[in-house]
């Protein structure tokens, strides 16, 4: 795919992981309406097809594409990358959003099992795409963006969602040493931390009434998010728009970090 459509993101190339449902695929929506041509991607064949489907339905001549690939595995980002690379595809900007969260206890509780898990997709899968992008990017003397799905939680003390917090902090790090060491390539890092959010991945909160109502009390704007009020902010720190922004976190939780 080598034709454009007028947009922010006009003549881009963007990676987007967990781009079957949710927040990745309101992130790929959004980026492929602004002229991306847009890579999605997850474990499952079928769930990026169907994604596919639904963001041509909503934007008719988007430029899509389809990789599979598990992104808690190093051998299938390397494979990932190795095909990208025969295809002639070069990724400038770059959305780590696949994300796990396998366990809801207290810490005491947990098992190494799932500590791993959390930590192989949401920690390494970012930390070893990230490289792979960033290292391509540098080969070839182009700038680019990356952005890191984080959490709020990740900011804060989370009782009963530490393992995920934990990773979810790391990829702040990650945000803030990778803006600092590629950022004399051209190359911007920042990350949002979305809030609770309506997607199936949050089901268990969302279906929790106490919970909600204590998110929503404490919220500013007194309720929880939509996935495509996280996209447009994806959108605009991968532009141009974006060019003198990294190393940054925006939280976009709806007041709710703010309102101790």
């Amino acid at each position: 795919m080598t034709a454009s459509r007028p947009g922010r993101m006009n003549g881009r190339t963007a990676l987007v992981t967990g781009a079957s449902r949710g927040i990745g695929e309101a992130i790929a929506t959004a980026l492929a309406r602004e002229g991306a041509t847009v890579l999605l991607s997850s474990r499952k064949l079928d769930g990026l097809e169907a994604a596919r489907d639904r963001i041509l339905a909503d934007v008719p001549d988007a430029l899509l594409q389809v990789r599979p690939c598990h992104t808690g595995d190093p051998a299938a980002i390397a494979a990932l990358f190795e095909q990208l690379d025969a295809d002639g595809v070069v990724v400038d900007a770059l959305v780590n959003n696949a994300a796990t969260n396998p366990y809801f206890g207290p810490l005491l509780g947990g098992d190494h099992r799932a500590f791993d898990k959390t930590i192989d997709v949401n920690v390494k899968g970012p930390f070893e795409l990230s490289r792979q992008v960033a290292q391509r990017l540098i080969d070839a003397g182009k700038p680019g963006a990356i952005v890191n799905i984080s959490s709020i939680f990740g900011m804060v003390g989370a009782p009963f969602q530490g393992f995920y917090a934990m990773t979810k902090a790391a990829l702040l790090s990650l945000t803030k040493t990778a803006a600092v060491e590629w950022g004399g390539a051209g190359i911007r890092v920042n990350a949002i931390a979305p809030g609770l959010v309506e997607t199936r991945f949050a089901g268990a909160l969302l279906g929790n009434d106490a919970i909600v109502d204590q998110y929503n009390q404490r919220s500013a704007l007194g309720r929880y998010g939509q996935p495509d009020e996280i996209a447009g902010a994806v959108v605009f720190l991968l532009s141009d728009e974006g060019r003198y922004c990294t190393g940054q976190t925006l939280a976009l939780d709806g007041g709710w970090t703010i309102n101790s």
